[in-house]
């Protein structure tokens, strides 16, 4: 028993934060919506950063959407949905939506994507831009040590495990 506790603990620490449910993917960006304000746009992206806010110290939970239990990618879900964008539920399906952008470009409500496992390149991590102080990027994600916590780019781990930036609004 205790043998297959200590080989489920150290599955999940290894394991990435995706989870397998799938949802039909909608994309935020169509014609029409190209010609929202800017203004309109950043007030999404505020109260969709203000929503994930909420679930700062929420435990890591592979699949989890709620309070009980966030992971990364269920973090973007839930709290884009909470302002009617719909978006994927993987982090993999998520890292192909939206529009790429180069990192000086980064705004509040954009997606960083990561690969956080050792000698590989395929996004398995993402969180959502808080606040952009001049070349100062924060956001918030689902860490499997921690749970929901804001991290900085400039932190050598997320720095180096950077893959990309997407915009979704």
């Amino acid at each position: 028993m205790r043998r297959l506790l200590l080989l489920c603990l150290i599955l999940i620490s290894f394991s990435s934060c995706k989870s397998t449910r799938h949802t039909k993917v909608i994309t935020k960006k169509t014609e029409s919506r190209k010609t929202v304000e800017v203004s309109e746009t950043n007030s999404i992206a505020t109260n969709i950063v203000d929503y994930a806010q909420q679930f700062e110290g929420v435990k890591y939970k592979y699949g989890g959407t709620t309070k009980k239990g966030m992971d990364c990618s269920g973090l973007i879900h839930t709290t884009y949905k909470s302002e009617n964008v719909l978006l994927p539920r993987t982090t993999n399906d998520l890292s192909k939506t939206g529009d790429w952008i180069d990192l000086k470009d980064v705004q509040k409500g954009d997606l960083l994507f990561f690969a956080t496992r050792k000698n590989s390149r395929k996004v398995n991590h993402v969180g959502i831009v808080t606040d952009v102080i001049n070349d100062d990027v924060e956001f918030i994600h689902a860490s499997t040590s921690k749970g929901v916590m804001y991290s900085k780019l400039k932190e050598r781990y997320w720095y180096y495990a950077f893959v990309q930036a997407r915009r979704v609004l």
